[in-house]
């Protein structure tokens, strides 16, 4: 069995007397960490983060002393090596090691040391500033949030870049949160006024009735998602207080037409709900100093038959437009938890769909072909109907005359 040493302080890699190890073949590496306190980090309560690991590689990690002995086939010890590296260096610059940190490890491999910042100090004064440094974060009063996939890496970049984003894709890859993050860190920075979050008002596939209460009472329990969100980013009080100046809004998309949104951070999410002349309301009302993020899955429109989902529409207008940028997530990307990619993977064989977000085409079952047509029709005739009964009521009122 080929032998390797590997020393996680210098990153050289030094191979024994049995000679190189073949792909594919058993063999291990032996992973040198100087720092036993950092090392029971690295391991996690109960070796978690090592069993973590484990899992997802399927090699066998033993520890021995302030060496962790990776035992396995060569392709996969690579990456177990390079995940276990990033996650050491991670510990010596101050950060916590959390599952979802070693998640974001074992996708991305190994990541190049940030570089220092040009005012002097060890990490970068801005967002902007992190991409040269090979680290991306999103700094806000609670927490820091990293992307854990690169999908995920290039959509906040993107967010950063352009005025207006698209992230189109399953449920569960981090598409509203990640917006809701860097308009909240780019609210701190004094880089906008204000975050407004929106989303329309449609019940998922159920009718709920008339709800009780006053109009925020309303329309509270759809705009739940949205508050999460917030108070997992901000303190306790925080929001309610920011909310309370107007510095937050969270509204239905119903509210927005009339509006300018100038020097403000916002946020459509469900946006598949929304319809064409919806969300041609809402794109115009981008101000001077805005940014847009506009986030929806195309495979779970809860729209009427014969309605078509307006960021269907958006998304093959805009693609391609200055400003706007455009990021499709799939399976891979979902960090919810794993069951959550098996059961999109299974749902997508079950249609027929081997890349279903690629060309970011809403092929909900009903919605395309001759369903798609019947539909069409049947909003036109419904549309008819109406014009026929306002002339006939119109008719009516003439021949009545005044009195």
């Amino acid at each position: 069995m080929a032998q390797t040493v590997l020393s996680a302080e210098t990153g050289r890699r030094s191979s024994s007397d049995d000679g190189p190890a073949l792909s594919g073949a058993p063999s291990e590496t032996l992973l040198d960490f100087p720092d036993n306190r950092l090392l029971i980090d690295l391991c996690g309560g109960f070796d978690r983060n090592l069993a973590q690991v484990e899992h997802a590689l399927g090699v066998q990690i033993l520890r021995r002393g302030n060496v962790l002995a990776v035992h396995g086939e060569a392709d996969a010890i690579d990456r177990a090596a390079d995940a276990l590296q990033a996650l050491y260096r991670r510990l010596e610059q101050g950060r916590p090691v959390e599952p979802g940190d070693v998640d974001a490890a074992l996708r991305f491999g190994a990541a190049p040391a940030p570089e220092p910042s040009k005012r002097g100090g060890p990490a970068p004064e801005s967002q902007l500033e992190m991409f040269a440094g090979g680290r991306l974060e999103i700094r806000t009063r609670k927490k820091t949030v990293e992307p854990r996939t690169r999908t995920q890496r290039d959509y906040v970049k993107a967010l950063f870049d352009n005025e207006m984003v698209f992230g189109i894709g399953p449920a569960g890859t981090g598409k509203t949160y990640l917006a809701v993050a860097v308009g909240v860190s780019m609210w701190l920075e004094g880089r906008v006024d204000r975050i407004l979050l929106s989303r329309p008002a449609v019940e998922a596939g159920e009718r709920l009735g008339f709800l009780p209460g006053d109009m925020k009472e309303k329309v509270d329990p759809y705009m739940q998602p949205l508050y999460d969100a917030l108070n997992d980013l901000l303190p306790p009080g925080h929001v309610q207080k920011a909310i309370a100046e107007k510095k937050i809004e969270i509204a239905p998309l119903a509210f927005m037409r009339g509006r300018t949104l100038s020097n403000a951070f916002v946020v459509l999410d469900e946006a598949q709900n929304a319809t064409e002349m919806q969300m041609k309301m809402f794109l115009t009302r981008l101000g001077e100093g805005g940014r847009m993020a506009i986030t929806g899955d195309l495979t779970q429109v809860d729209l009427p038959r014969g309605v078509h989902s307006g960021l269907r529409q958006a998304t093959r207008l805009l693609e391609g437009v200055k400003g706007v940028g455009l990021v499709r997530f799939a399976a891979e990307d979902v960090v919810r938890h794993p069951l959550v990619a098996r059961i999109i993977e299974a749902y997508d064989r079950e249609q027929g769909r081997e890349q279903p977000y690629e060309q970011g085409r809403d092929r909900a079952p009903g919605r395309g072909g001759p369903d798609r047509d019947r539909d069409r029709d049947r909003g036109r005739a419904r549309n008819a109907a109406f014009e026929a009964a306002e002339e006939t009521a119109k008719r009516e009122e003439d021949d009545a005359g005044p009195g």
